[in-house]
């Protein structure tokens, strides 16, 4: 009698011991190590997308890999035809997160107001749908691999060219955002996979949109000074 006492204490044990292991399962899933591809979080978040999309929900979706993927989702959003001037605004977030980056945050921070901006889910389902495969078809040909920094490293010296590119971008200068936003999305993706060669690809394309875009505001700046030598005040 004894004996079947304790088998049932033992059998009640394990019972209780394998109720507890879908908490470690839990705690090791979360996106702290979330083995997902950025293309399949974009997937996940426009499907289960029944409600505006807010900012801070995609921080919280994107976890340890926030700086980068921010960097690559506000990028992609000076990619999308928007009105124009419109980069003024989708540029600063860039040029915030970039920041942050070379101050080396642990995590990123966002104005309130732009925490809580949100996107429609048609909006962000229609963003996915022109992203996702842009990024699967991307996503076939990156891995970590010539990776020339340590981690921090690394992200500071992106997130210096970065913000360059960001301010690039803000410049309210007509067809002079979209080059600069597609190289810092490419470095953001890079950054994501820890992908030397994509990173480098990045940096020759960033060169080549800062050259333009200063090329743009040296010609504009003399346009600008020759008009005012006709200005009869």
């Amino acid at each position: 009698m004894r004996q079947n006492f304790n088998k049932d204490e033992k059998m009640a044990a394990i019972d209780a011991e394998e109720r507890k292991k879908p908490d470690r399962v839990a705690r090791s899933l979360t996106p702290d190590n979330d083995p997902r591809t950025l293309s399949q979080v974009f997937r996940d978040l426009s499907l289960a997308a029944t409600a505006p999309v807010s900012f801070d929900e995609l921080e919280e979706a994107f976890t340890d890999r926030s700086f980068a993927a921010l960097l690559t989702f506000f990028a992609i959003l000076n990619l999308i035809p928007l009105p124009p001037g419109t980069g003024v605004i989708t540029g600063i977030p860039l040029v915030l997160v970039s920041v942050q980056m070379v101050m080396g945050r642990e995590s990123v921070w966002l104005p309130s107001f732009m925490r809580t901006k949100t996107i429609s889910p048609d909006r962000f389902r229609l963003i996915s749908a022109k992203v996702v495969p842009w990024l699967e078809w991307l996503e076939k040909f990156i891995r970590p691999r010539n990776w020339p920094f340590g981690r921090k490293q690394g992200d500071r010296w992106l997130g210096a060219f970065t913000t360059i590119l960001g301010l690039s971008v803000v410049l309210p200068m007509p067809l002079s955002n979209w080059l600069p936003a597609f190289a810092t999305a490419i470095i953001g993706i890079a950054l994501c996979e820890r992908d030397g060669r994509l990173m480098l690809g990045g940096l020759i394309l960033g060169v080549v949109s800062i050259g333009i875009v200063t090329g743009f505001a040296f010609v504009a700046a003399n346009v600008l000074a020759y008009a005012a030598t006709f200005w009869p005040f």
